[in-house]
């Protein structure tokens, strides 16, 4: 039995499927940077986050602009605990000295003790990692069981341990916790540089480069290791805030830096004592410290997005 019905199909010059599926092909298409900030210029998140950054490193670079007070010549015992007053926006401290003054200085041992600790952490842990995922075999296999020693034990735990060494403990500084922060976090960085290697080490652009004679070690760093970044920057923006917060614990706990180093780990401990009298003065501290931490996770969740691969426009 056959059906009468007709059957009717628009042609396809008056479809909108020609609008829909057009491609430009006027426009070269973008990089994955280019793409990644043309992406993160639109979003809030990224823009709050860069501003308050900015505004930290300008308070680290030049505290002199934001406060004449200098933050250990003018404690006097007679201020102790004191209230706010002209000059003084937060008070004083147990000992008299100003908590604003000390809060402003206190931010570049903690940004400096952050990014360095970063800095380190990379060059550790991208060129282990590197070596590992692209040459793979006994050199990946013995890098990876290094790296489940160092997984297997607690960051503060092995600071603590590693602090209460005669020479770190004896020539406590910057450079001790920024050492110590090192020794023990590469790991992690080494494992997310090694899972982006053997993504891209077997790539049609490395196989080229090899076929054109390039070495090895040459295509590892030309063209591999430079595909292999966007995990490594995400990974290092978010670890910038916890070496951050690292570096207050140590401090909190007696550990972390001397307490002739301004920072706000110092100042925290030291206003353990006053938290029942005058509990702003560890407040004050602790929101400069909060604050910063949540910029750079901000700032990391917002570079995450913009590189995650799947979110690229073709």
């Amino acid at each position: 039995m056959t059906s009468n019905t007709e059957h009717f199909v628009a042609p396809v010059e008056e479809t909108p499927l020609l609008a829909t599926d057009a491609v430009k092909t006027d426009q070269a298409p973008l990089s994955l940077w280019a793409d990644a900030w043309r992406k993160l210029r639109r979003r809030p998140l990224f823009i709050i986050s860069s501003l308050l950054i900015l505004l930290l490193v300008t308070v680290a670079l030049f505290p002199g602009l934001f406060t004449s007070v200098e933050p250990n010549s003018d404690c006097q015992l007679a201020n102790s605990e004191g209230g706010p007053t002209a000059g003084h926006p937060l008070g004083f401290t147990l000992q008299g000295c100003d908590v604003y003054s000390r809060v402003i200085h206190g931010t570049q041992a903690s940004l400096a003790v952050g990014v360095l600790s970063v800095l380190c952490v990379i060059i550790i842990g991208v060129t282990l990692g590197a070596l590992a995922g692209y040459y793979g075999g006994w050199l990946d296999s013995v890098l990876a069981r290094l790296g489940d020693i160092f997984f297997a034990l607690p960051i503060i735990l092995g600071a603590l341990v590693i602090t209460q060494l005669p020479l770190f403990r004896e020539n406590r500084s910057v450079w001790t916790v920024v050492l110590t922060i090192s020794l023990l976090a590469w790991p992690q960085m080494a494992r997310i540089t090694r899972g982006a290697v053997i993504e891209v080490r077997n790539a049609d652009f490395v196989t080229a480069a090899r076929s054109l004679g390039v070495s090895k070690f040459g295509a590892l760093v030309k063209h591999a290791l430079p595909n292999a970044l966007a995990p490594v920057i995400v990974l290092a923006t978010l670890e910038l805030g916890v070496f951050i917060v690292l570096e207050a614990t140590l401090s909190f706990l007696g550990v972390g830096l001397p307490g002739s180093v301004m920072s706000w780990g110092n100042d925290i401990s030291a206003a353990n004592a006053s938290i029942r009298t005058n509990p702003g003065i560890l407040l004050y501290p602790a929101a400069a410290l909060s604050i910063t931490v949540l910029s750079f996770i901000m700032l990391g969740d917002a570079v995450r997005d913009a590189l995650d691969p799947k979110s690229r426009q073709r």
